[in-house]
């Protein structure tokens, strides 16, 4: 029997009443023995649809039980949800991991048939970034930097625009986000000057440092002096919805953390030309996402909270404990901003609360499994990401045969 048949025949689907008007649906839509899947948060705007809704990009692996090597590569398929969600294979990359996938992202100014990937170069490890047509079936352009050999960490939501880091710094300082041995032109300097965020014009391809890590560590050192103890790293690095700001986390001694050293973890925001660096004393943890108006959702006190980034306050709470047991977990806005989702793991399963944004109202959908996955490099992370029309989303989960899948959860 033939693959697509047997995605056919095997479509699992769980039904769960939450009202007396929608049932939330969980389907299956790949199967084993390869693993499937987005691997980044749905954040920012990303998703793993096209325009049309029509096809869907994932990547499919050999292995989920470590790191990949150089040598590992990952393919990159598409799925026809027309025809029973056939699998196609389109492309190959050697820049991914499993937390993060090889940061799909669809063009926003060609959403219909064009997307961006990283990969590497097996010879010189250097990291770069691909968009890929599907009309032409072929690689438009790669945005290879020699100087700075960096990848796609974020896509502009209005297009036009993307920001790069450099994964080799990544794959020393924080594992589960970097390329394993990828070339790291700043190896062993703790705040280098040329290296930090990058943005990188998709249609001219030029390239600006927008802000260093030796910046970074001027603005921090008065509060923090033990910045210069620590081997600087960016997680995240978030778009607003107007493309106006850009939100970044800048961490050192992580794990393990140097002996004697203290862990660096600030919340940092910028203007889109790289001007206006702020720190905010408030920290919106978790895994945070941009509301409208410069407004970011994140996690404080045991709280989903609206954060105003401009006025550096916080504006709304969302819900309560009881609504949101884990207010840090893997959170996501609608694409019509009318509803948020928030994953979260409860030992072996996990979890997503589904909250409206203008009445309060909300819901849990049944829950997905991520087996022993729980923790370490290689952990199956909620990850949920919007379908454009904010009807469903799909998620990681570990199939019946133990390996790690893509579901859709439908809500209407």
């Amino acid at each position: 029997m033939g693959i697509n048949k047997i995605f056919a025949v095997m479509m699992l689907m769980v039904t769960v009443t939450f009202s007396a008007s929608t049932e939330p649906v969980v389907k299956q839509i790949t199967v084993g023995p390869l693993h499937h899947f987005f691997g980044y948060i749905g954040h920012v705007g990303n998703t793993p649809w096209n325009a049309s809704g029509r096809y869907m990009v994932l990547l499919r692996t050999t292995f989920q039980d470590r790191m990949p090597e150089p040598v590992d590569k990952a393919d990159i398929v598409l799925l026809d949800t027309q025809n029973n969600y056939a699998m196609e294979k389109i492309e190959v990359s050697g820049a991914w991991n499993p937390q993060q996938g090889a940061m799909l992202y669809w063009n926003p100014e060609k959403p219909e048939t064009q997307f961006f990937f990283n990969d590497r170069d097996p010879e010189t490890q250097h990291v770069f970034c691909v968009l890929y047509d599907l009309e032409t079936r072929s690689r438009v352009r790669e945005y290879r930097f020699e100087d700075t050999p960096i990848g796609n960490s974020g896509v502009a939501q209005q297009g036009g625009y993307f920001l790069g880091l450099n994964y080799g710094r990544l794959d020393k300082l924080r594992k589960v986000t970097g390329y394993g041995g990828a070339y790291d032109w700043t190896d062993g300097v703790l705040a280098p000057e040329n290296d930090g965020v990058f943005k990188v014009n998709i249609n001219t391809g030029e390239k600006t440092l927008l802000v260093s890590f030796a910046t970074m560590a001027d603005l921090l050192r008065d509060d923090l002096p033990h910045i210069d103890t620590a081997g600087l790293f960016i997680n995240h690095t978030l778009w607003s919805r107007s493309d106006e700001r850009i939100l970044i986390y800048v961490r050192g001694n992580w794990k393990p953390r140097p002996k004697g050293t203290i862990r660096v973890n600030e919340f940092l925001s910028l203007h889109d030309d790289g001007s206006h660096l702020v720190r905010h004393e408030t920290f919106p943890g978790g895994h945070p996402e941009w509301g409208p108006n410069n407004t970011l959702i994140g996690a404080l006190d045991r709280r989903q909270i609206v954060y105003d980034v401009d006025s550096k306050k916080v504006v709304r709470t969302l819900g309560d404990r009881d609504i949101f047991p884990n207010p840090e977990g893997d959170i996501a806005l609608s694409p019509d901003g009318n509803w948020l989702v928030n994953g979260y793991g409860q030992k072996r399963d996990t979890t997503y609360v589904l909250y409206n944004m203008e009445d309060g109202s909300h819901f849990t959908t049944p829950t997905v499994s991520r087996g022993l996955y729980q923790s370490g490099d290689v952990r199956l992370d909620p990850a949920p990401c919007w379908r454009r029309d904010s009807k469903a989303i799909a998620v990681p989960a570990l199939a019946e045969d133990n390996t790690r899948q893509t579901f859709i959860i439908e809500f209407e």
